[in-house]
């Protein structure tokens, strides 16, 4: 297994993503989107890290985190290894579910992170998933945008970079289904197919 090339610092943000093997679903059933984030609770955001944003999507998912102390690598191995049995088991099935490790890319300036959160809520409108981002339940859009209270995503940062609730929500739709600009040097999981 080649070695991960990204080095995780307490302090710095982190976009982590993987997807399903075969590019086949992670997520059949409102009770697994619900599932995973109960166990991303458990295993990374208890003590390793601060959710800023993220989207779980049929076949794969993107948080976006800001790491409090080391030990990234180990709670998304247990988080994966977690979720996956209990899928297995619930499904009757067998194998991984994921098609390998998460992967993880450093983000290294203040413009990749508010372009980065665009790109995360935006990912159900892009693959066709809704018309509305507001009815994906199953990103942080809904608290960024204040139609839920939820307690998963600290998005004050963002929110007060950008300005206000409603910038955000002006920025995050004045695009179309583009990827943001310069954005793509980061992106290697893009599809739903």
């Amino acid at each position: 297994m080649p070695r991960r090339t990204v080095q995780f610092e307490a302090g710095q943000f982190y976009h982590v993503y993987n997807r399903g093997c075969n590019r086949e679903p992670i997520f059949t059933k409102p009770e697994h989107y619900s599932q995973f984030l109960l166990k991303l609770r458990k295993y990374l955001v208890s003590d390793t890290a601060r959710v800023i944003a993220y989207c779980l999507m049929p076949n794969h998912y993107h948080l976006l985190v800001q790491l409090l102390k080391d030990g990234l690598a180990s709670a998304m191995h247990r988080l994966g290894v977690s979720y996956s049995k209990s899928i297995n088991l619930q499904e009757s099935r067998v194998g991984p579910l994921f098609q390998g490790p998460f992967q993880a890319i450093h983000v290294d300036d203040d413009s990749y992170l508010l372009e980065l959160t665009r790109y995360i809520h935006r990912n159900p409108l892009h693959a066709g998933l809704v018309q509305r981002l507001e009815d994906w339940p199953y990103s942080s859009y809904p608290e960024y945008a204040g139609l839920r209270e939820g307690t998963l995503p600290e998005s004050t940062m963002i929110l007060e970079m950008i300005g206000s609730r409603d910038r955000y929500c002006g920025f995050v739709h004045q695009r179309g289904n583009e990827e943001p600009k310069g954005i793509d040097r980061y992106l290697p999981i893009h599809d739903v197919e």
